[in-house]
């Protein structure tokens, strides 16, 4: 039985995928599995996959499903002791997976969860840990009048080492026990695509588990570097899923909060749109039906996976009459 089960769900995403499962053998020292949930792969892509990896467990999936979901599929499968979720577009290059399994090994009983911290391709930090994210935070967020803190271990004593408790996680990489996982009821596949992170945390905390940070250790995330016209659909269901999720399943904070979120897209959408007139380019208009999409399913009764199959159904068409 491995010590981790690495999870990691792909696209169809070789350029992504490769790094990423190349640098994981070289840091890591510990007995671990890798379940890749292959995601919509042509049959070329999978059995090159396959034959690169022959030792990485490869789970097809052409079922339309979420983040969540695909993650889920993998995890029920998963028999280490621990779990290490982890994004396709990252690439580790230090023994991160050893030393965050050390770390839950020191920490207190009711440690759940630790992430290492977390930079971009260019070297700057994205995070290193996350404070708590009320719901204005997040409305006020998409009017770009305010900015989640990088570094949650700014003024904190570590619990050791250099080890902090933090709040919420990121989903790009993180490492949690695989039987409190499990009693969590693994992903919310509410949430198709976003905030299924902050959800997990949330849920972490409200069941008295401690959420933890190695500013220590590094990861290095791709971040929107691999962004596709795929985002038209994506993003619509992620904002439709962040709105439920802040919302706290109270239709008057529902009303209130998408109420601002449609107005911050809404102006998004207008500039979007001005750009598009004035330079019609692919990207432009990629970039005009993604915020047209979320503006028109933030007020839907359409369920965060009904949204995406949606859009994503318009663009397969679309893909087909450009043929």
């Amino acid at each position: 039985m491995p010590e981790v089960s690495i999870i990691i769900v792909c696209m169809n995403r070789l350029d992504n995928l490769y790094p990423c499962l190349n640098t994981v053998y070289a840091p890591t020292h510990i007995s671990f599995e890798i379940c890749v949930v292959a995601y919509m792969f042509s049959k070329e892509n999978l059995a090159k996959a396959k034959a690169d990896f022959p030792e990485v467990n490869f789970i097809e999936n052409n079922a339309l499903t979420g983040f969540s979901e695909n993650n889920n599929i993998a995890l029920k499968k998963a028999s280490g002791k621990y779990c290490y979720d982890l994004n396709d577009d990252t690439e580790i290059h230090e023994n991160v997976i050893d030393r965050l399994v050390y770390d839950l090994e020191h920490l207190p009983e009711n440690a759940a969860i630790v992430s290492p911290k977390i930079n971009l391709a260019d070297g700057s930090l994205q995070l290193c840990g996350r404070p708590p994210y009320p719901s204005i935070n997040y409305v006020l967020q998409q009017f770009h009048l305010y900015a989640e803190p990088k570094d949650d271990t700014l003024g904190q004593t570590p619990v050791f080492e250099k080890v902090y408790k933090t709040t919420n996680i990121t989903g790009a990489a993180f490492l949690i026990k695989t039987d409190i996982f499990k009693k969590l009821g693994w992903f919310d596949e509410v949430y198709y695509f976003t905030p299924e992170d902050i959800a997990l945390s949330t849920l972490a905390n409200n069941k008295g588990y401690g959420v933890y940070v190695d500013a220590g250790v590094t990861l290095i995330h791709k971040w929107r570097q691999t962004a596709s016209k795929l985002m038209r659909a994506t993003r619509p269901s992620a904002v439709r899923g962040s709105v439920i999720f802040f919302s706290r399943g109270n239709a008057f904070y529902y009303v209130l909060i998408g109420a601002g979120v449609w107005a911050a897209e809404s102006i998004k959408r207008i500039k979007a749109r001005f750009r598009l007139l004035s330079n019609p380019t692919p990207e432009n208009r990629t970039k005009y039906l993604t915020f047209r999409n979320i503006t028109r399913s933030i007020f839907t009764r359409k369920t965060t996976k009904e949204i995406f199959i949606k859009y994503y159904n318009e663009l397969q068409e679309e893909l087909k009459s450009n043929e």
